[in-house]
């Protein structure tokens, strides 16, 4: 039964592009205020309904126009549509809210509800009896989330005398106390922060928003001793303070940014002389994925650094390593790198110089096989294709606990 359900989801992926306005023809209607935070989009299946599912993650792919794709600047958007088309193609109406609606009230039952954040606390009570509470964990808990980040803002304070603003704290919820089970994106390292709820948890990893072919006739020589640090805003959560400070004493490695430092001005302030004038360092700033840049990065790159102090997936990770770079990162970076991988073992600027030079000291060949290896990882487990696979599987093991 299980291959067929693999061959039955292939074949719809196959026509990836279309998927999107599959969900458009379905019968739509779209009710609440005039900003996507109280909008309300409800779906009903082709055939039979077996009843109805609660989806509280983003709306706005549900939002656009038919003739608009999926945004590709985040793996969340593609994928709640995957989940949603998920729960219509096994027979049950979807409603969506997104995850910053705080108003919405339930107006019928559910047989499945889904959320990330605090609307579990916050809607479970209004919930009917025998609705399967389900919480689908896109990042460590925030208690962990939080205090890492803090942790990694004063030991920034102690080595430089600079003290920068958090980014994005994660606030107080009880989403996993709330559920009854869970999905999750990221790792062991992720799920290990979620454990003491001693909740079932079911792996569905991240997918990717782009893959790109192997890079066949890359200089491995050289492509060994450079490295890519790219990730989103948040610079000092994602360790590029660490990463700067260690490839400025680095000479012979080169080290491209590729990320919007413009956006955290004290941030760029602080580390104006490593980003713009150190001569292996080179800052490209936000690159699109599609471009002349990140094409020719791609064939001179070798290797991705990115020392996160908490991940609920290592999203941009994933991508490089698609892009035939091996990873260097922390454990709480979330990703599974086998052994084509190097850990930094711990968050301060001397483990990430001695990871970085560990790595870029290996043979060219090395360098090469540990690069293919995270491509042929990456291409196996963490794919659009492999992500629906596996959230059929956790979609119809969590129907069957409210049957």
């Amino acid at each position: 039964m299980l291959g067929g359900i693999k061959r039955t989801i292939k074949g719809r992926l196959e026509k990836r592009p279309t998927l999107y306005n599959r969900v458009h023809a379905m019968r739509r209607a779209v009710k609440g205020g005039t900003d996507k935070h109280h909008k309300v989009v409800r779906l009903t299946p082709e055939g039979p309904c077996r009843g109805n599912v609660l989806v509280s993650l983003i709306n706005e792919p549900f939002l656009r126009k038919p003739d608009e794709p999926i945004s590709h600047a985040h793996t969340h958007d593609w994928e709640t549509v995957q989940i949603v088309q998920t729960w219509l193609d096994m027979g049950y109406a979807v409603d969506i809210i997104r995850w910053t609606n705080n108003e919405y009230l339930p107006d019928k039952d559910y047989a499945v509800f889904i959320d990330a954040r605090a609307n579990l606390e916050r809607l479970a009570p209004r919930l009917n009896a025998g609705c399967v509470k389900v919480m689908h964990i896109d990042t460590a808990h925030w208690l962990f989330h939080s205090a890492a980040q803090y942790q990694r803002l004063l030991a920034l304070e102690e080595r430089r005398g600079v003290s920068l603003p958090p980014w994005r704290l994660l606030p107080p919820n009880r989403g996993i106390e709330t559920a009854d089970c869970a999905t999750i994106l990221g790792n062991a390292f992720t799920e290990s922060t979620y454990a003491f709820a001693k909740k079932p948890i079911i792996r569905t990893p991240i997918s990717t928003t782009d893959r790109f072919d192997w890079p066949e006739g890359k200089d491995w020589e050289r492509a060994r001793r450079h490295f890519v640090w790219f990730g989103s805003d948040g610079m000092v959560h994602k360790g590029l303070d660490l990463v700067l400070e260690a490839f400025s004493g680095l000479p012979d490695y080169r080290l491209t940014v590729c990320g919007p430092v413009s956006g955290e001005k004290d941030f760029e302030t602080a580390y104006n002389e490593e980003l713009y004038h150190t001569p292996n360092i080179e800052t490209l700033g936000w690159v699109d994925l599609h471009g002349a840049q990140w094409t020719a990065l791609c064939r001179t790159a070798g290797q991705v650094v990115y020392p996160s102090c908490s991940e609920g997936g290592g999203g941009s990770v994933i991508t490089c390593m698609h892009a035939a770079m091996a990873p260097v990162v922390t454990p709480e970076a979330s990703v599974d790198t086998e052994d084509f991988g190097v850990f930094v073992s711990s968050g301060s600027v001397e483990a990430v110089r001695e990871a970085v030079s560990r790595a870029a000291e290996q043979s060219a060949d090395e360098a090469e096989h540990r690069a293919r290896a995270a491509w042929d990882y990456v291409r196996r487990h963490h794919t659009r294709e492999h992500f629906a696979e596996q959230y059929r599987s956790a979609a119809e093991e969590i129907a069957g606990q409210g049957a």
